[in-house]
């Protein structure tokens, strides 16, 4: 079967009996042409001389782009193939072909998205604000500010710190054990300025809200003396942010990725950072490293005597 009817068949498919709706069917259409096209093109007017590095190339072509096509991202690339694999599966499973030659061809990998750190100074002026927070009651402060400068001197996971139990910290040895993805568990040191928040916590705040409860042994406490949940903890940090005249989008690993970027630009070896964090890999440890790229250009730009042209 020519493959302008193999085609115009799946696409028949889609709209009897898989019902897909008109927008979608016009994305397939229009993708499915571009398609049709390029094998044309190509000299290719047969389903059986289509190969695997025939699909890869048309992937390859909707990167780059050509004289009637601007280079397409790689989600939009990613949505072309998709029509792509589907009328080759399509095809396959009809008898038309023998063989799927899309089957093993890959979508691009769209780009990482950098965390979003904050500055060191923005990060003390949240740990300041809640601190400082007059709103609230003093035993709530107390603890808002005992988490906040837990996780920003831990770099835990907001899950790992509403998940602690008191015996989980040692204040005097200054360490913590934290219990991440899978339950892995990892122990990692607690810094000063967190120590005598938690201190402080637990010596003026943590009683009263006990009293409040069941007797929880968690560590961090709500209002009502039970385990603070994670919502609460991001409403936290989300109203010490606003206190502290913070615009930007706050999410609740921006202390986290803020943790392990001003490590790496303080000089920590990434693989440190990666035992800190507790991933698995230290290739997701790693993109922390290109937000350092930034910082490492203003200062070359800024430093350097032939950095730029006069």
């Amino acid at each position: 079967m020519s493959i302008g009817r193999a085609v115009s068949a799946y696409l028949d498919h889609l709209t009897v009996e898989r019902g897909l709706a008109a927008n979608t069917l016009a994305s397939y259409r229009r993708d499915l042409r571009r398609y049709d096209g390029y094998l044309a093109a190509a000299g290719i007017d047969d389903l059986g001389r289509v190969t695997e590095a025939v699909v890869s190339d048309f992937l390859m072509r909707l990167r780059e782009g050509d004289a009637d096509h601007p280079p397409l991202t790689a989600s939009s690339a990613g949505r072309t193939l998709v029509a792509v694999r589907g009328f080759h599966r399509f095809c396959r499973r009809e008898g038309l072909t023998a063989v799927d030659p899309a089957a093993a061809v890959k979508p691009p990998a769209p780009p990482q998205r950098l965390p979003k750190a904050l500055s060191v100074d923005e990060v003390t002026r949240i740990l300041a604000a809640a601190a400082g927070a007059e709103a609230e009651p003093a035993v709530l402060a107390t603890r808002d500010a005992a988490l906040l400068e837990f996780l920003y001197g831990t770099g835990a996971r907001i899950s790992e710190a509403v998940g602690l139990a008191v015996d989980d910290i040692d204040l005097e040895a200054g360490a913590v054990l934290l219990r991440g993805k899978g339950s892995k568990e990892r122990v990692v040191p607690v810094g000063s300025y967190a120590r005598d928040a938690l201190s402080a916590y637990q010596v003026r705040g943590r009683p009263d809200l006990v009293q409040r409860g069941r007797g929880t042994p968690a560590l961090f406490l709500n209002a009502r003396g039970g385990r603070l949940s994670r919502q609460s903890a991001w409403t936290v940090l989300r109203r010490a942010a606003q206190r502290a005249g913070i615009a930007k989008e706050i999410s609740p690993h921006t202390l986290r990725h803020s943790f392990a970027t001003h490590l790496l630009d303080g000089g920590a070896d990434v693989r440190v950072v990666q035992e800190l964090l507790g991933h698995a890999s230290v290739t997701t440890t790693q993109v922390y490293t290109l937000v350092t790229v930034d910082k490492l250009r203003e200062v070359y730009a800024t430093s350097h005597p032939r950095a730029l042209s006069s």
